[in-house]
């Protein structure tokens, strides 16, 4: 008969890493997990119909909490989708169209380096400003967005969905597989608009 003899070392040695393992897990589990407790609010969206363009506006409002965040340097982005519905009676509404935007915030109070890029399609701009405020402001804000072109709509009534994500940053494999249970949206909001006719014998309200 065998017998194995493990020495105390090893056994220490293995509880050791296992202690380091679990303060690991719990630190990437407090900062991955989604901030659900702050809140996200969506102002509008208006929408107004200008010489046959459907032109939408709105704005994203983040917690203090987030905003402090960005301003001491902690990127984010954003993505922004803004979609028309045809209005239905009796039938679930209509997906008709849409436009999609991502965009990055960075404040670098450091370097006082101020940046932020949009995307939509496959324009990319990039715009660099005197301080985070001002950067925040035109990246969180939507302002006459062209939607649609009402010459191309069925006389209806519509309404517009703006919907507003924003993803945790991509996690390493490993990480990603020992923390499956964390959400890859840090939240995710959205907000309809009135609803409102859209007719090319009629001009719309």
């Amino acid at each position: 008969m065998r017998i194995f003899f493990v020495e105390k070392s090893s056994t220490y040695g293995y509880l050791a890493m296992y202690r380091h393992i679990l303060r690991f897990a719990v630190l990437m589990t407090a900062l991955l997990l989604p901030l659900s407790v702050w809140a996200q609010e969506i102002e509008g969206p208006d929408v107004r119909i200008n010489d046959g363009h459907i032109l939408v506006s709105a704005r994203l409002d983040l917690s203090e909490e987030q905003l402090a965040a960005i301003s001491k340097g902690i990127s984010k982005e954003i993505t922004l989708y803004v979609d028309l519905f045809r209005v239905w009676r009796g039938w679930p509404d209509e997906f008709v169209l849409g436009a999609e935007l991502h965009r990055t915030l960075s404040c670098d109070p450091v370097k006082n380096e101020f940046v932020a890029t949009s995307l939509a399609g496959n324009t990319l701009r990039e715009k660099r400003f005197s301080d985070c405020e001002s950067l925040l402001k035109w990246a969180l804000t939507l302002n006459d967005i062209k939607l649609a072109e009402t010459s191309e709509l069925e006389p209806a009534n519509y309404f517009v969905k703006v919907t507003a994500e924003s993803r945790i940053r991509k996690l390493p494999p490993v990480v990603s597989y020992l923390f499956f249970f964390v959400k890859e949206k840090e939240f995710s909001i959205d907000k309809d608009s009135e609803s409102f006719p859209v007719n090319r014998k009629e001009k719309a309200k």
